[in-house]
Order: C-alpha cells, then sequence, then structure tokens
C-alpha cells in the first residue's frame, strides 16, 4: 500500500513540476511591429497574426478548428492518464493474473486512444487547412 501511495505522489508531483515548468517557460514572441501614421491599428493587429475586433482570427472555420483541437486535447491527455495509471496496476498487480490483464488492456487502450487522437487531429487540420 505504502509502495501505491508514493507511485500516486511520484506521478502528481511530476506532472504539477512539468506544469509549473510549461507555464514559466518564456514565449518565443514575433517580432515587434511599429503602428505607423499610415496603417491602423488593426492592420497592425493583423499583420502580427492577432484577432479582428470580432474576437475571431479565421471566423467560423477557425473557432470551429479551435474547439476541435481543444477536444482532441482533453482526449489525448486523457489518454495518457489512462496510460499512467495502468502503468502503476501493472506495477502493483504482485503477480496475480487478472490484475495483469486488466492494467495491460488498459495501457493497450490508452495507447489506442492516443493514436485515435492524434490521428483525428492531423485529419482535422488537413481538412479545415484545405477547404478555407
Amino acid at each position: 500500500m505504502k509502495k501505491l501511495i508514493f507511485n500516486i505522489c511520484a506521478v502528481v508531483m511530476t506532472m504539477l513540476g512539468l506544469g509549473g515548468v510549461a507555464a514559466l517557460s518564456p514565449v518565443v514572441a514575433e517580432p515587434a511591429y511599429a503602428v505607423t501614421n499610415n496603417s491602423s491599428v488593426q492592420d497592425w493587429v493583423n499583420e502580427a497574426g492577432g484577432t479582428d475586433a470580432t474576437g475571431s482570427s479565421e471566423g467560423l472555420m477557425g473557432m470551429i478548428k479551435n474547439i476541435i483541437n481543444i477536444v482532441l486535447g482533453v482526449v489525448g491527455i486523457v489518454a495518457v492518464v489512462m496510460m499512467i495509471m495502468g502503468g502503476i496496476s501493472f506495477i502493483t498487480s504482485q503477480g496475480d493474473a487478472g490484475k495483469v490483464t486488466k492494467a495491460r488492456n488498459t495501457i493497450l487502450y490508452g495507447v489506442v486512444g492516443l493514436i485515435v487522437a492524434l490521428l483525428a487531429f492531423a485529419i482535422v487540420n488537413f481538412v479545415l487547412t484545405n477547404i478555407a
């Protein structure tokens, strides 16, 4: 039981640590654009890759793409968490054949889910890029 608690704490601390590193890492900024007297602020924002006055950068297609990418990101995160849980179950199964099989199936389903999420992400981005 102590090993299980230790493993869960290690996984949680690793995830929190990686999240902290990602949150504190510097953002790569695009080169600064100067607003001249001949250009409007909206032109400057559009050149910099920002959003227009309505808050959308690509209209309806961009909004659909963003929503689908968020959903697929959540599915990918769930798949990775399932693989981690399967690994923890595999480690703590203590040789019990039923638990080992269940843990292997959990890892397998997590891998399949991650592959499906990655393929769906690629297909959606390919289709929406070629349509728009």
